[in-house]
C-alpha cells in the first residue's frame, strides 16, 4: 500500500474522542518519512485534534516548511492559524492568515478563521465585515442573495469604522 492510501486509511478510521491510536498509527509513518510534508501535516493534525496544540504547530510549521500543496496546503494554513490562536500566538496567526488568504483567495473557510483571529486580536470590526463578506460572497440562497448588496454595503461600513 502507497504512503498516501495509508495515510488516507489512518485518517478515515480517527475516533476524535480517542486520538491516541491514530497517533500510534502515524508514529511509525512519521520515523519512516521525518520529512514528508503530507505525513507532517496528518500528524500535526492527530496532535493538535488531542490537544497538544504545542506540538501541533511544530508539526504544521515542518509541513509548510517541506512543500505543502493544494487543498493539503489551505488545511494546513486554517489548521496552524487557528492553532497559533489558541495558544496565544494571535499575531503570527494573523500573519498565517493573510499570506493563506493571498494564496487562497476564494477559501470561505480560511476568511472565517482568519475573522475569529480578528476578533481575538481585539479587531471586532474587522471580524464582523469579514463574515459579512464571507456570507454575501458564499451563501447562496434568495433571502441572502436579495439583500447581498446591503450585506457588503454593511460589511464595507464597519470595516471603515476604526
Amino acid at each position: 500500500m502507497n504512503l498516501d492510501a495509508q495515510l488516507d486509511r489512518i485518517v478515515a478510521a480517527r475516533d476524535r474522542s480517542n486520538m491516541q491510536p491514530t497517533i500510534d498509527a502515524l508514529e511509525p509513518l512519521y520515523q519512516a518519512h521525518p520529512e514528508n510534508p503530507r505525513v507532517l501535516y496528518e500528524i500535526g493534525g492527530a496532535y493538535d485534534t488531542d490537544g497538544q496544540e504545542e506540538k501541533a504547530a511544530n508539526f504544521y510549521e515542518r509541513a509548510l516548511a517541506h512543500g505543502l500543496s493544494g487543498d493539503l496546503l489551505r488545511r494546513c494554513y486554517l489548521q496552524y492559524g487557528s492553532t497559533l490562536r489558541n495558544i496565544g500566538r494571535v499575531e503570527e496567526s494573523l500573519a498565517v492568515f493573510r499570506t493563506a488568504r493571498q494564496t487562497f483567495p476564494d477559501s470561505p473557510s480560511l476568511a472565517t478563521f482568519q475573522a475569529v483571529t480578528m476578533h481575538a486580536a481585539g479587531r471586532p470590526d474587522d471580524a464582523i465585515a469579514t463574515l459579512l463578506q464571507v456570507i454575501a460572497e458564499h451563501v447562496t440562497t434568495a433571502d441572502i442573495d436579495r439583500y447581498k448588496p446591503a450585506i457588503l454595503g454593511n460589511a464595507a461600513y464597519i470595516r471603515d469604522l476604526q
